[in-house]
């Protein structure tokens, strides 16, 4: 499996406090059976995180895989972002500010919970028209979609792929978040599943028992698509359809 939304890097939000707690949440991911993750710490968050991509974020993802593989623990950390819809985003990656998903063409971008559709579509059409692929974190998350599931399609149809949070199909963020995952998954309307993983203890990088819920309650083809197939085409940059 492969993780597309993981904050894996330490002392940089509110993920990871210390290279050894990274280290842990890698540990706990190959258990899991993750083989690749994708850093991608909160960034572009005005008054809280910031995290312009900088030398030092390629640093701390270089010493994090060089203590991994020293360690024999057999997975690669990738470098991206969780973008905050705010501002110019556009200006920002042409800046070197903010980054893609390991260099590929695709975003993972984070919304306010309580975003309008008028907005979240203003920034899903901004980012589609130069020429990226807007993955919008944790929609099942988002009030607008909690309350009306099927809302979702809009987005897919405005060029949006959809991930989804583990511990939301798990039921640990409450009742909607955890309806509107069961509404996208069962009309196929999800592509990712994610950990969003915060630290080894909870919100974790463990994604072997909902890969197992998603196998007994819809198929192993589809857990295959959401952990598996359709993440590794994000690493590779490879057309997602």
């Amino acid at each position: 499996m492969f993780d597309i939304h993981c904050h894996i890097l330490p002392c940089v939000d509110d993920g990871s406090g210390s290279m050894i707690d990274s280290v842990e949440m890698a540990e706990l991911a190959v258990c899991s059976g993750t083989g690749g993750i994708i850093a991608t710490p909160h960034c572009n968050v005005p008054g809280a995180f910031e995290n312009f991509w900088s030398a030092e974020f390629d640093a701390k993802v270089k010493e994090l895989n060089d203590i991994l593989l020293k360690r024999n623990i057999p997975v690669t950390v990738y470098p991206g972002q969780e973008i905050f819809a705010y501002g110019d985003i556009i200006e920002r990656i042409k800046n070197n500010e903010l980054i893609t998903l390991n260099n590929s063409g695709y975003l993972l971008v984070e919304f306010d919970f309580s975003v309008s559709e008028r907005e979240l579509f203003k920034y899903i059409q901004s980012i589609t028209a130069e020429g990226y692929v807007p993955i919008v974190a944790h929609p099942e998350r988002y009030f607008l979609f909690g309350e009306a599931p099927e809302t979702v399609r809009g987005i897919r149809s405005a060029g949006a792929l959809v991930q989804v949070n583990s511990s939301s199909i798990m039921g640990n963020f409450g009742y909607y978040p955890e309806h509107a995952a069961s509404y996208f998954l069962a009309n196929q309307l999800a592509d990712f599943v994610a950990s969003d993983a915060h630290s080894q203890y909870s919100r974790t990088p463990d994604l072997f028992q909902v890969h197992e819920i998603i196998c007994e309650n819809y198929s192993y083809e589809y857990a295959d698509l959401l952990l598996d197939e359709n993440p590794l085409k994000v690493i590779n940059n490879k057309e997602i359809r």
